[in-house]
Formats: structure tokens, C-alpha cells, sequence
């Protein structure tokens, strides 16, 4: 079972250790200081059913893409 990393402030889950390449963490944005969620644009969405490591030749599936597109007018 793999270890969960939450922030004891306000429960957002911080890193993990990645399963597709166990010597490196993936790290939750939102906890970086000074990144946003919302600083790129584009935030490719893997398919949660199908992980690389389950298939033979290591192939991701996508499911979709998440885009931001900032209001007329906005700025940050």
C-alpha cells in the first residue's frame, strides 16, 4: 500500500512517490509558493482505469485535457 501525503492545514494532497517510475515524487502544484494551478494552461488527464505499468509496452491513455482560459478582462 502506498503512503499518502496530506497537508495537515488544509487536506490537499501534497506528493506522492510515482508508480510508473518509483525513483521519483509527483508533487501537487497548489504547494509549490508562487505556482499557481492555474499558470498552465494545458493539464493533460491520464486515464485512472489504465495505468502504464499495467501495460506491456508501457503506454499511457489519455482521457481528456484540462484547459484555463482567463476571463476577458482578468488578471492575475
Amino acid at each position: 500500500m502506498r503512503a499518502a501525503h496530506f497537508c495537515t492545514s488544509c487536506g490537499i494532497y501534497t506528493h506522492h512517490k510515482r508508480r510508473s517510475n518509483p525513483n521519483e515524487f509527483g508533487v501537487n502544484a497548489a504547494c509549490i509558493e508562487g505556482v499557481s494551478p492555474f499558470d498552465f494552461a494545458e493539464v493533460v488527464v491520464n486515464d485512472g482505469n489504465r495505468h502504464p505499468s499495467d501495460d506491456p509496452q508501457h503506454r499511457s491513455f489519455i482521457a481528456g485535457c484540462l484547459r484555463f482560459e482567463r476571463a476577458e478582462g482578468e488578471e492575475r
